[in-house]
């Protein structure tokens, strides 16, 4: 397993923008279901282990090699450390008792490898729904990663038999935070939906949202906790987020984003898992549920 050693505390831009350098329009949403044939490589987390793909930027998108370029390619070819933090906060949470995957609805945003969605479908989640910036992501990266990792005969868009006896539906979707709700299945009517415990549809919404990593642009957090909201169920939903206590050289991370949370009032936070390397910078694993 090859890692950047400042991981997402420092990011790498191919192209930096300043604030008044407008992005490229968001590509159109669309459902993926192709998918290409990638080297695996194992990947093992305190006795669990998972497999995943090694694709470089240059072979997808013609770039050198860089940790994203802003509306353009999101960093999601590269492996991060909240991902794995996330699956090993996750694992520890079900240990514990304190979460159940099956037959669950749930859906990774940013998915990139889609390490924590692969460990809630390996664990019996009904519905697991990845989300990517990038259609090449997924079609290079998440989709061969999860057919390796469930099994080789496993085609998108139909379902397989899990541990828990039910059927596990598994689909991606490409698209930008600001417009993806219109293409998810399981979605509320509107994000407000999260302020009324009354009339809502008890089958709308996610039952647990997975996101490792997705919070580094301060632009782009309004956009992703909006997508949260239009998308968590009520009144049992939950939100895991792992993230670095701050995004040097971006401004995101933790404090700032549940700041934005605590302002809004809707959901409360408690934190998970911290994880500390020896680096100025602090890992954290946050759980966000509706109040």
């Amino acid at each position: 397993m090859a890692l950047d050693g400042k991981g997402l505390g420092g990011l790498s831009f191919l192209d930096s923008q300043d604030d008044e350098t407008p992005l490229p329009p968001p590509p159109p949403s669309l459902e993926v279901s192709s998918s290409v044939k990638c080297t695996v490589e194992p990947v093992n987390l305190g006795g669990l282990t998972l497999l995943k793909g090694r694709v470089s930027t240059k072979d997808v998108f013609g770039l050198p090699n860089s940790d994203l370029v802003p509306g353009v390619y999101e960093g999601g070819l590269k492996l991060w450390e909240g991902s794995l933090d996330l699956v090993e906060a996750l694992h520890s949470e079900i240990q514990n008792g304190r979460i159940s995957f099956t037959g669950k609805r749930v859906l990774e945003l940013g998915c990139g490898h889609g390490l924590p969605g692969i460990f809630a479908c390996l664990e019996g989640a009904a519905a697991t729904h990845f989300q990517d910036f990038n259609a090449e992501v997924l079609r290079c990266l998440t989709i061969p990663n999860v057919n390796v990792n469930i099994t080789k005969e496993f085609q998108p868009g139909e379902t397989k038999e899990t541990n828990s006896n039910t059927e596990a539906e598994v689909r991606f979707f490409a698209g930008d935070w600001s417009q993806i709700h219109q293409l998810l299945p399981y979605v509320n009517d509107s994000e407000n939906d999260l302020n009324s415990s009354s009339g809502m549809d008890p089958t709308s919404g996610y039952d647990i949202i997975l996101m490792a990593e997705t919070i580094y642009s301060i632009a782009a957090n309004q956009s992703l906790y909006g997508l949260i909201k239009k998308c968590l169920s009520r009144p049992q939903g939950v939100v895991y987020m792992a993230a670095k206590k701050h995004y040097f050289g971006v401004g995101g991370g933790t404090r700032r984003f549940l700041s934005m949370v605590e302002k809004d009032g809707i959901m409360a936070a408690s934190l998970v898992a911290e994880v500390t390397d020896g680096s100025s910078n602090v890992r954290e694993v946050w759980k966000l549920s509706v109040k």
